[in-house]
């Protein structure tokens, strides 16, 4: 049965929802390596690491078979959608490698080869997009300097496929005018092929900076009150708990008697690819960093520990990931 770990902290702050929907950004899901399955490589042990400025996976492979196996290893990155209205939580929209991936192989640093595809209304418009040397990142500035200059013809046939919205705005204090925005998904699939030798253990391990959305404001309770249908979201989606829920309603409390302001930050991880290896994870650890001791945290796991004023650990032999894990971090207000 999955529990949650909270912290108690102090001062806060309550909003409804539908208030805080114009200061909401959307974090995106990312997990770890997935590859072309093999009877022989099994995953030996994963230590995993989650912060709000870091994760960082170190796995050690074993191939039991008396043979080498050379295999493809992928990071998959995060689907990318374009909409009129953004709110994607991402440090720099116009980097190809928007996570800063890094990969490692017995300490050997990896260049991997990145896949990028740009999908609208289910087809692949990639061919497209280079046709008219359009970035595929929907969200560089880059690119709306070059939808810009796209013929009329084309703008109008890729309006009719679904590539580009006709949005209308004033960004310039000219005057109302017409920009193309992009409606098109890039996905994005860093891969690279490796060598695991017959009866050898290899350590991989990989770094990225996740992407990290929230509120700026305690947004699940209803007039400080534990209800309401986000309410009911959040303590399926991060497993709150008694303890927790009271001590965000005694900050929401304080909050409108003048308290300090608290605010959330969401982090997914997809854990579940750990299941696309040869048998279950042998030895897996989870270490949480919630950033500041102030800070409240809250998540799915079992067995969870404090081993330190900002830690939490959970440990599994031979571990199945049966769900993703999503974190929910109210955050203290700077002092």
């Amino acid at each position: 049965m999955p529990i949650s770990r909270s912290v108690a902290v102090i001062a806060a702050v309550l909003n409804a929802a539908p208030a805080l929907a114009n200061d909401t950004m959307a974090e995106l899901k990312t997990g770890g390596l997935t590859f072309i399955e093999s009877p022989d490589v099994s995953m030996e042990s994963e230590a995993l690491f989650i912060s709000a400025k870091e994760v960082r996976v170190d796995y050690v492979f074993e191939n039991s078979a008396d043979k080498d196996v050379e295999t493809l290893v992928a990071f998959p990155m995060p689907d990318l959608p374009g909409h009129v209205e953004s709110d994607i939580a991402i440090a720099d929209s116009g980097k190809d490698n928007f996570l800063d991936f890094t990969v490692t192989q017995d300490g050997k640093p990896i260049s991997p080869t990145l896949q990028q595809r740009a999908i609208a209304a289910s087809i692949d418009v990639t061919d497209d997009l280079k046709a008219q040397n359009i970035p595929p990142l929907p969200y560089a500035e880059g690119t709306a300097a070059a939808l810009e200059k796209l013929p009329d013809a084309v703008k109008q046939d890729w309006l009719s496929r679904g590539l580009l919205y006709d949005d209308v705005y004033d960004n310039d204090g000219s005057g109302m005018k017409h920009h193309m925005t992009p409606l098109w998904t890039l996905r994005s699939t860093y891969w690279w092929k490796t060598v695991f030798p017959a009866r050898a253990k290899v350590t991989v391990s990989h770094r990225y900076t996740p992407s990290v959305g929230g509120t700026v404001a305690i947004s699940f309770l209803e007039d400080g009150q534990a209800k309401g249908d986000r309410f009911v979201e959040y303590s399926s989606r991060y497993c709150m708990d008694g303890g927790f829920v009271k001590t965000a309603q005694k900050l929401a409390k304080a909050e409108t008697n003048g308290g300090a302001n608290y605010t959330e930050s969401w982090i997914s991880y997809i854990l579940k690819t750990g299941a696309n290896w040869n048998g279950p994870i042998k030895s897996f650890k989870l270490t949480l960093d919630k950033g500041n001791a102030k800070n409240l945290i809250s998540f799915c796991g079992t067995g969870v520990k404090k081993t330190g004023p900002t830690t939490f650990e959970m440990t599994a032999t031979d571990f199945w990931p049966e769900r993703d894990l999503d974190i929910l971090i109210l955050n203290a207000p700077e002092e």
